[in-house]
């Protein structure tokens, strides 16, 4: 059976110079470094740069979510609400991603994040991340979960076992 998806990717026009700058930070990202360069190409041409000054919200918890957000520049302060107050948990900067959670499990915003200095974001909307981004990972883990199946050794084991650690 073959199936068709039409899917509308955004493209966002941009400098040479910033998709030089985004396709590094990708490269460079746990979440991204597995992309190959057509996917990654796509997801660079989705990306959206938006600057924030410092004090700025970027997140609020319990708000919904609907892109993730990768660094480039200055420090984001990640905030979640514990026995009724704001506590710090960590900070993110240049090469990290946050938001990613909400775009995953189509769940509310975990946590607040704030500028904690002037900064620049790129924002990925949930439409590329999740066509292309989960559909890059699923694919790694199929390629890995077939390799562990021609491991002799392994067929003893569980496969819950043998992919949990995918």
């Amino acid at each position: 059976m073959l199936r068709y998806l039409a899917l509308v990717i955004q493209v966002i026009p941009k400098s040479e110079d910033t998709k030089t700058r985004i396709l590094i930070l990708l490269r460079n990202s746990i979440l991204f470094k597995n992309l190959d360069s057509q996917d990654a190409e796509i997801v660079m041409g989705a990306m959206e740069e938006k600057e924030y000054q410092a004090g700025q919200f970027v997140i609020r918890e319990g708000d919904g979510g609907d892109v993730l957000y990768m660094v480039e520049e200055g420090d984001f302060e990640c905030y979640k609400k514990i026995d009724g107050e704001d506590k710090y948990l960590k900070t993110y900067a240049t090469g990290d991603a946050f938001g990613e959670l909400a775009l995953l499990y189509n769940a509310p915003r975990a946590a607040t994040i704030k500028a904690k200095s002037n900064g620049k974001l790129f924002q990925l909307d949930r439409t590329t991340f999740n066509h292309i981004v989960k559909e890059a990972a699923e694919k790694k883990r199929s390629l890995f979960e077939n390799t562990l199946k021609k491991v002799e050794l392994l067929d003893s084991i569980d496969p819950y076992e043998r992919y949990s650690q995918l």
